[in-house]
């Protein structure tokens, strides 16, 4: 089962593109603040058990492919990232914390999307391939 990772009662394969932006995109992910960043998001994924496939930290914003287990939801997964960075940045950082003076480094929101080769269509077809007439296996919907 290439590509899979198990837990405990589970064999998944769950991935995120993830992407947030500094607040009013001030572009101040450079030099040392932002290997700093690259450094504390590979702490906290590595911390949570998630998988960077990829990432990069642009001047303003951070993108990230993940692969993380079932039981982290990608809110929760941000909280911690997001929450971390803007803490540990702005208490190493003064320039930081000068400029951000609400203590949020991150703007609120972010994008994120599911990743995968099944499509839906493929899923449907193999539920429907279940299906077998010797039992008594029902559509759950019509």
């Amino acid at each position: 089962m290439g590509g899979y990772q198990k837990g405990s009662h589970t064999v998944h394969d769950v991935q995120y593109h993830i992407v947030w932006t500094t607040k009013y995109r001030y572009k101040v992910l450079e030099g040392k603040v932002a290997e700093r960043v690259r450094e504390l998001l590979r702490q906290g994924c590595e911390a949570n058990k998630i998988t960077i496939i990829r990432g990069s930290v642009s001047k303003d914003h951070v993108h990230l492919l993940l692969s993380c287990p079932p039981v982290l939801s990608p809110s929760k997964i941000m909280q911690y990232l997001k929450g971390r960075s803007s803490k540990l940045l702005q208490e190493e950082f003064p320039e930081l914390r000068k400029r951000y003076w609400g203590q949020h480094l991150w703007a609120v929101g972010y994008f994120c999307r599911t990743v995968g080769a099944v499509t839906e269509e493929m899923i449907k077809a193999y539920i429907e391939d279940q299906r077998d007439e010797s039992r008594d296996n029902f559509k759950i919907v019509e």
